[in-house]
């Protein structure tokens, strides 16, 4: 994969900091940078075609084909059954809010919600604030140090006859560990229970496909996999059509439509379908390279997952090299999984803590040199209080496609210096 070819296409990597080095992006879990073509779409989506869907004239019947179009593209992305499975909304947070207050609508008191501490707080508050509000029992499921890997035996023992949801992320916001999201749903539905899977993580890194992984629902957000600020809820279709929903009136009672309230942020969907263009040309790039392996799909959905395998495949061979360079610095300590034959159980998200100093302090130090990571909880409140940073939290580095060896190289030398000072 030509990385130099892909970073190009990135106008905002062009940046360069105070001492006139280019800016290093490794605060990409809380946001990804994004690609000419985006730009261009969002800025030729009010040129060309600025109208509310549905009316009769050129510029509103063409955004009405352009929602239908990139419906079509993250269906592919998704490997949905069904363009009409796929809900829009302002990100994932909001429509994860409204899954649970529907959700909840249909479960009697004392049924049973399942979660787990790994979770970015935005699949967890939703499911307690509903619970609250119906009666309802929330279990809390914990993961395994030091590899913060989710313990299944506690899953196991949450699950019981009144277990009617089960929420999980598919990886760590914050540890990057990835979960067994296909045997979850197994276990899930062999409790009568509905799975519903956060992949705002695992979408930029890792191929999805909800039909492998048989969940009922999966949520993400673009603006994590190089797009623009727009969430996108998958659900099957015979319950995005029988679920109660908040919809006025007028507004179609079919799905996806009833679950899109108000006007829709028409320029950030074009955004969404020049992403997965962008994507969908990656895995051109990539030919046959991985043709047997997805003979059973084909077109845009087999590119799609060619290029994310691709994808998948660079980034492992850099969180390698990243995780490596940081064990190498006094008083560091890495948390999740590091073993290098074990990388395909985490996304290259990597938290730490490096003793004697705060992780504001680093955080701040490292943006003053361009190098631009994160620091505090990343709202993984439950993770970061079971492993007693709960007060200050962690550093963060995310990597991305567009990252490359001698930025975590750079790194390394900035975290050395530190040390020394």
């Amino acid at each position: 994969m030509d990385v130099e070819a892909l970073r190009q296409q990135f106008p905002a990597l062009k940046q360069r900091g105070d001492d006139g080095r280019p800016i290093v992006f490794f605060d990409n879990p809380a946001g990804t940078q994004v690609p000419q073509a985006v730009i261009d779409a969002v800025g030729n989506y009010y040129r060309s075609m600025n109208a509310n869907a549905g009316g009769l004239f050129s510029t509103s019947r063409r955004t009405s084909s352009m929602v239908s179009e990139v419906r079509a593209a993250m269906a592919d992305f998704l490997n949905a059954p069904s363009d009409e499975e796929i809900v829009f909304g302002p990100n994932m947070t909001t429509l994860c809010f409204a899954l649970a207050r529907s959700l909840a609508q249909t479960l009697q008191p004392g049924d049973e919600i399942v979660l787990t501490r790994m979770d970015h707080d935005a699949n967890i508050e939703p499911w307690r604030r509903a619970a609250a509000r119906h009666g309802l029992v929330v279990r809390m499921v914990d993961f395994v140090e030091p590899e913060c890997l989710l313990d299944l035996d506690s899953l196991e023992a949450a699950l019981t006859d009144r277990t009617r949801v089960v929420a999980t992320t598919h990886d760590s916001n914050a540890a990057g560990s990835v979960n067994p999201i296909r045997q979850i749903a197994s276990m899930a539905h062999a409790a009568g229970a509905l799975y519903v899977v956060d992949a705002v993580q695992s979408a930029p890194h890792l191929p999805l496909d909800v039909q492998e992984i048989d969940c009922d629902f999966l949520l993400c957000s673009a603006y994590k996999f190089y797009g623009p600020h727009v969430g996108v809820l998958w659900g099957r279709q015979e319950l995005l059509a029988q679920l109660p929903v908040d919809k006025v009136r007028p507004a179609k009672d079919l799905p996806p439509w009833r679950w899109e309230t108000g006007t829709a942020s028409f320029e950030t969907i074009a955004g969404l379908g020049a992403t997965i263009a962008y994507l969908d040309g990656i895995g051109r790039q990539q030919g046959d390279r991985h043709a047997s392996r997805l003979a059973h799909l084909s077109g845009r959905r087999q590119r799609l997952k060619s290029a994310m395998i691709a994808l998948s495949n660079y980034e492992r061979g850099l969180c390698r090299e990243l995780i490596a360079m940081l064990q190498q610095i006094p008083g560091l300590y890495v948390y999740g999984v590091t073993d290098p034959q074990r990388l395909g159980l985490r996304v290259p998200t990597v938290i730490l803590t490096l003793a004697g100093h705060n992780p504001a302090d680093i955080d701040g130090r490292l943006g003053e040199q361009g190098i631009f990571v994160w620091a505090g909880d990343y709202y993984a409140q439950e993770l970061m209080e079971r492993l007693g940073h709960g007060a200050h939290g962690m550093v963060r580095v995310g990597l991305a496609q567009y990252n490359t060896i001698d930025e975590v190289q750079r790194l390394g030398a900035a975290l050395d210096a530190i040390v020394r000072n």
